[in-house]
């Protein structure tokens, strides 16, 4: 068992498809597929069930693989050590983020004090909904993620903080409100987006107990804000995912009542197998908020009223 088997194990298992790892590889499927029958005869079970253009993981296949990537992991880990010990000059990193407090108000800032850090590191991004990047850091898949605070299962390290936003057509009766009360909300129809805070928008509503009329289900905010502004729908959001400059007007945005703030940082699985890349960026991100350079992110927050 070699470390490019895992590798190539770990990449089939997250394409799905011999022939797209292999071009993300660059090397021929054919590799790919001696590979992996290697790693199989080895193991004495089958890993990947082929058929029609796909590969998915068996139910021994899916323990495999996050063995494959702990594995993968700690040899990423020993790497950086060693490029520590060279003044971390190589080495990657993987970053899962969500939303646009993350990925269009955070980001950005800190990976360009990172660059001049960390010049030779590698960052690799991969976005989501807030719960699916915290998954990809259970699987492994990213050595660090953005995540709404706080959050017992990880190690973590607090950024920045907002609040919760009701979001109304401009001409609602609610509108004229200085705030909004979450029950006040249920009567009208609801839109749920999928990005950034959903999840959260679900828990405050079970926490008081209340059912919202639930008419849309939306993967993207830029649709829900656009399904707001035509009068279909109310929504609720976090304050730092409303544009700055928005892409879409006829909607108004109000801090609910009583006041939900929202803690956004960053989180690991385990500081001591973290990779040296992971915490250096760690790091680095809390020395920035501690000396008040993520204020930019705060004061770039939503510009409508």
């Amino acid at each position: 068992m070699t470390l490019t088997q895992l590798e190539i194990f770990s990449l089939v298992a997250e394409l799905q498809n011999f022939t797209a790892a292999a071009a993300r590889l660059g090397i021929s499927q054919s590799g790919v597929s001696h590979a992996m029958r290697e790693l199989e005869r080895e193991l004495g079970v089958e890993l990947l069930r082929r058929g029609q253009g796909k590969a998915e993981l068996t139910d021994i296949g899916l323990q495999a693989l996050r063995r494959a990537r702990g594995m993968l992991g700690l040899a990423e880990a020993m790497r950086q050590e060693a490029a520590d010990a060279r003044g971390l000059r190589r080495g990657t990193l993987r970053i899962g983020s969500f939303g646009p407090t993350a990925s269009l108000r955070l980001l950005p800032l800190l990976l360009a004090h990172y660059r001049r850090l960390h010049p030779g590191i590698e960052v690799h991004v991969d976005e989501g909904p807030d719960e699916q990047a915290l998954q990809w850091l259970q699987q492994r898949r990213v050595d660090i993620a953005f995540a709404v605070l706080p959050d017992p299962r990880f190690v973590t390290c607090p950024l920045i903080e907002d609040q919760m936003m009701a979001v109304l057509p401009a001409g609602h009766v609610l509108a004229e409100r200085e705030r909004v009360a979450l029950a006040e909300l249920c009567a009208e129809p609801f839109a749920l987006t999928g990005a950034g805070s959903g999840e959260l928008v679900s828990r405050l509503f079970q926490a008081e107990r209340l059912r919202p009329d639930i008419r849309y289900r939306c993967g993207q905010l830029l649709s829900t804000l656009e399904m707001v502004a035509r009068g279909d729908a109310v929504t609720v959001v976090a304050e730092l995912s409303l544009p700055s400059r928005p892409y879409v007007e006829g909607y108004v945005s109000r801090p609910l009542s009583p006041a939900v703030r929202r803690q956004v940082g960053l989180a690991i699985l385990d500081e001591e197998e973290a990779s040296l890349a992971a915490r250096a960026f760690m790091k680095m991100a809390a020395r920035l908020r501690s000396e008040g350079g993520l204020e930019e992110a705060r004061l770039a927050s939503a510009g409508c009223t």
